[in-house]
């Protein structure tokens, strides 16, 4: 009987052990491991599609469907608070509050939603998406934590307070505990965690100027660390030889916006604050990340949406940090909608620079958000949440045909595909992509990444590097317009048939010079000495470097600079014809948006007609969709398309 009692003992405690690491009930281990040159999506240990779905009202009907396309990867929303995401348009909640009160919680809701997924798909996993903003029950009893306006009342929670970290991080690892030890922890494989506006870590406009007196003890503290405690360096820097860090104060981002590039020698301090507002939100990122890996034991995933600085131009929204959050050994994978510009023709890239992103060693996983010719409307589908006015018209209403959306959905498939990137697809209020064609694509994107080897298609490799200064609109007085005037170079970028890395400005030492032959630094306002040395010596390699500045933009080749004064936006012509006479393989000259990479090759085009492509190699093409070949040892292809339309091929070289 003695050693029977033992025995029990040891047992009990080996379970209390594993329930205390989370793997009583944990089944799935997932991990972002590198796979053919890009890091992929691992779960127990094997590659799995990085293809997700997920909508904010979460129908069983929509479910059921996207679990018959062979899709088993979902992720739902879940929040602590009480109020709606989106503060400047007042839409309702999309789900009940987790945190109702000091160490309670109510859990129902993601009760609730794994039932509606598990009961649909019994092989789901799941990533579940954490709003951290607080109900309005914390914020009146923790004023000192909150955001504090200028006409003395609170705001939600500040995210310069440590107690609203503190705490809520308390929250987050009581919620991951609970998880991780029910049953629905088989399916479970990560936490996105969110905060702030639209659940994407921008700061609410009432939090643009928030004078709450951390901020200011922050702020302080921050500039001891950037300069190094040195009081002569910060005043050289602000050009202030009164200022002392004991007095500096962050610059009025409410200022009347100006079209013009801020004065470097006067406005340093508008540039620190930027930059400090935008390390902020990394930091809080970084630390919620550490709680979901802390609390799993590393079993789950922890995934965010940052690093905006390719489309959201506000400085103000606080996207300015990717350099610093790739650094975060605690975050797996970074994601962002395609830009809105969601016109027929037209590449919707994703936000941020996805090759750094990549280079880091992070998944990157885009929100594909494609709104069709079946989108159904918030006040349809949820009156009582839907703001009167907001999400009608304009990008909220897609095009007019299922051929088109069709093309959409498979433009949005082709692009991470060839980019060897993840995503989901955000059937935001239901019924998106409840169509047989428009499923079909969704189920062969999964179909794809199982049946055609991964491949890093090193005979497709771009020949184009872009990089970007993700400061650059801290520099512009203007809110962002001048920062587009810029940037928009990503649209005829995508369409001169050859296709681009983008990096980082701060990735520069890291880019490697093969196989690229042009560089183009867009948006560096002054080069560093370093980076004059590296135009020196890609001219030297025989590569041709363009850099577009304040004035405009200057061509080095051949030893030799050409400066074209006040031009900021080139041309797909114009930059197809800089690229072939750098040697660049162009892939087609019809102007439509092309994406070549990893043995993927898409074209999307609006007139459609006879394509002509021209190879780097000798090939097999095969369609993807039925696995037929479709010409064999060539390096021509043609395709007559047709309007409004995208074809993905199967590019095999021989």
């Amino acid at each position: 009987m003695k050693n029977k009692s033992f025995k029990i003992k040891i047992s009990q405690i080996i379970i209390f052990l594993l329930f205390y690491c989370g793997i009583a009930f944990t089944q799935n281990r997932a991990e972002i491991k590198p796979l053919a040159g890009v890091p992929a999506l691992f779960i127990n240990e094997k590659p799995y599609p990085p293809f997700a779905y997920m909508s904010y009202l979460g129908e069983k009907e929509y479910y059921k469907e996207i679990a018959d396309a062979g899709v088993h990867l979902y992720c739902f929303p879940a929040y602590l608070g009480d109020r709606g995401i989106n503060t400047e348009s007042g839409i309702g909640v999309f789900r009940s509050s987790i945190w109702i009160g000091k160490d309670k919680y109510d859990f129902s809701s993601v009760i609730e939603d794994f039932e509606k997924i598990v009961q649909s798909d019994p092989k789901a996993k799941v990533i579940i998406r954490i709003h951290l903003d607080p109900p309005l029950w914390w914020e009146k009893m923790n004023p000192d934590a909150s955001a504090h306006l200028a006409n003395k009342a609170t705001f939600r929670q500040s995210f310069y307070s440590n107690k609203w970290k503190n705490e809520t991080a308390k929250v987050l690892q009581d919620f991951v505990q609970w998880l991780i030890h029910s049953s629905y922890s088989k399916h479970l494989i990560g936490i996105h965690v969110a905060a702030g506006a639209t659940e994407e870590w921008f700061y609410h406009p009432p939090q643009y100027n928030d004078k709450n007196p951390v901020k200011l003890a922050k702020f302080r503290d921050w500039l001891k660390s950037k300069y190094g405690n040195d009081i002569t360096a910060l005043q050289n820097a602000w050009n202030d030889k009164s200022i002392v860090f004991e007095t500096a104060k962050p610059g009025n981002v409410l200022e009347k916006n100006t079209n013009r590039w801020r004065d470097p020698l006067y406005e340093q301090n508008m540039i620190d604050t930027y930059q400090f507002q935008a390390e902020t939100l990394v930091d809080n990122i970084s630390y919620f990340c550490k709680t979901v890996k802390e609390s799993s034991n590393g079993g789950l995933l922890a995934g965010v949406f940052s690093g905006y600085h390719y489309f959201v131009s506000d400085p103000r929204r606080g996207h300015g940090a990717l350099a610093k959050l790739l650094t975060c050994k605690y975050l797996d994978y970074i994601s962002s909608p395609n830009v809105y510009h969601r016109v027929i023709g037209e590449d919707w890239a994703p936000m941020a620079a996805v090759q750094s992103v990549q280079l880091h060693g992070k998944l990157w996983l885009a929100e594909n958000d494609t709104r069709t010719s079946i989108t159904t409307l918030l006040k349809d589908r949820a009156p009582q949440i839907a703001p009167v006015g907001y999400y009608e018209d304009g990008v909220w209403l897609g095009p007019e045909d299922i051929k088109t959306s069709e093309s959409f959905l498979w433009k949005n498939a082709g692009r991470m595909l060839a980019y060897g990137y993840g995503g989901w697809w955000f059937d935001m209020w239901g019924g998106w992509f409840s169509d047989p064609k428009l499923l079909n694509v969704i189920r062969s994107t999964n179909d794809f990444f199982m049946k055609f080897p991964q491949e890093q298609g090193t005979q497709m490799q771009a020949e184009v590097c872009v990089m970007v200064d993700e400061e650059l609109s801290f520099w512009d007085a203007s809110y962002g317009n001048l920062t587009e005037r810029i940037l928009s170079n990503r649209y005829s970028l995508a369409k001169t048939g050859a296709p681009y890395d983008l990096f980082l400005r701060t990735d520069l030492e890291k880019i490697p010079s093969n196989p690229y032959k042009v560089f183009w630094l867009k948006g560096f306002l002054r080069l560093s000495e370093k980076e004059k040395k590296k135009i020196q010596y890609w001219q030297k390699q025989g590569n041709t470097v363009i850099w577009t500045n304040s004035k405009g933009t200057t061509i080095f080749k051949n030893n030799q600079e050409s400066f074209i004064n006040n031009v900021f936006f080139l041309s797909d012509s114009q930059l197809r014809d800089l690229f072939k006479n750098a040697g660049v393989h162009v892939y087609s000259d019809s102007g439509d948006v092309f994406y070549v990479g990893r043995n993927w090759l898409c074209i999307h085009s609006i007139f459609g007609g006879m394509k002509k492509i021209n190879l780097p190699f000798i090939a097999k093409i095969t369609n993807p969709i039925d696995n037929k070949l479709l010409q064999n040892n060539t390096k021509i292809v043609e395709i007559d398309m047709e309007s409004k339309s995208t074809v993905l091929l199967r590019i095999d070289p021989l």
